[in-house]
């Protein structure tokens, strides 16, 4: 049946592509996994992406986003069409930036890095240009949706001494509740960058895009935790790069990234464990290649180490990074004691 839904799908994809574009689709693939959205479409000539989302109001906020940020900025994909529900951009190429940094040695890693978060700071400002401010969705704003941020810190107490759970809650979710006033793209893992045939990095999936504080994207690259640069770097990374044309002077920017970055590591972590739980731990490799949840041992204790040192940045989180180290070793120890079994096996 699953089978059956997919060819379905891949079929209407083509019909339209033939339809919008006037030519013979030669080939189609799913470069993140058949159970994927997105589709490379193989043209004469050329490849272009068609995303077939499970909503339609997704595809549509994706589409006008694209096209408002277009004149702005080369950081994106350029919206080609929509056919009914069915999203047609260009192709920004199949070297996704979280498989791209780590065939890099370690100083291009930095270069990288910083051209990620650079271009993360260009589309933001692109969409002030380009009045999205006054026009998107505003995401985060609902107090059910704070407080679920800021409560996920009891999660740690199943992993350390728990003492996140005695954090002044309330006035965390008054810290967190920032005015909505910067355009944020949302979902800024690493996963959803690639590079093409020009050396250009682009960023795509806008589906989720709308207005918030403006640190929310940097903490979705921060707290992916198949980002293998140090936590330390980033911040001098992001700290140069920042632009005041954002809104923020720089240090109160960086005080609202530490705080939302703490909580937004608890829920990436949360995330990692359940579906370790659920399915076993993954390698590595396949993560990296479907673009699928970091559930490895090895990325779950990166996220404890970026967790720790943005909430010591803040007394009112300062417990939760105590709790985040006693979490690090938690993995730490599954990593080590699975390489001693793979000895064994060997001998």
């Amino acid at each position: 049946m699953a089978k059956k839904t997919r060819n379905k799908r891949m079929n209407r994809v083509v019909e339209s592509a033939e339809k919008v574009f006037g030519e013979k689709v030669k080939d189609i693939s799913a470069p993140g996994g058949e159970n994927r959205s997105s589709y490379r479409l193989h043209l004469p000539g050329r490849s272009v992406v068609a995303t077939l989302r499970p909503t339609f109001q997704r595809t549509h906020l994706e589409a006008f986003t694209l096209r408002r940020l277009a004149p702005f900025c080369d950081d994106i994909p350029e919206c080609l069409a929509v056919d009914g529900v069915i999203l047609f951009q260009s192709d920004v190429g199949s070297r996704r930036l979280n498989r791209e940094i780590i065939a890099r040695d370690p100083g291009d890693r930095l270069a990288l890095a910083a051209e990620a978060v650079a271009s993360i700071f260009r589309i933001q400002i692109a969409g002030q240009k380009a009045g999205l401010r006054d026009i998107l969705p505003h995401l985060g704003q609902n107090d059910d949706w704070i407080e679920n941020l800021v409560h996920s810190a009891d999660f740690l107490t199943e992993l350390s001494s728990g003492r996140s759970a005695d954090i002044d809650k309330a006035l965390l979710c008054a810290r967190i509740a920032a005015p909505a006033q910067q355009f944020v793209k949302w979902d800024c893992r690493s996963g959803n960058a690639a590079l093409g045939e020009d050396d250009r990095l682009r960023w795509f999936d806008f589906e989720y895009s709308g207005i918030r504080h403006g640190a929310e994207d940097l903490a979705w690259l921060l707290g992916d935790e198949v980002w293998p640069i140090a936590p330390e770097d980033m911040l001098a990374i992001i700290a140069d790069a920042y632009d005041p044309a954002l809104g923020h002077s720089l240090d109160a920017y960086l005080d609202y990234l530490a705080l939302y970055t703490t909580f937004h590591c608890i829920q990436r972590l949360q995330l990692v464990v359940r579906e370790s739980e659920k399915r076993g731990w993954l390698s590595m490799r396949r993560i990296r290649k479907y673009d699928d949840a970091g559930v490895h041992p090895q990325f779950a204790a990166h996220l404890c180490r970026v967790g720790a040192l943005f909430a010591r940045r803040n007394t009112l989180t300062a417990p939760i990074a105590q709790d985040f180290e006693e979490a690090e070793q938690v993995f730490v120890t599954l990593l080590r004691d699975g390489m001693k079994q793979k000895m064994l096996e060997k001998a």
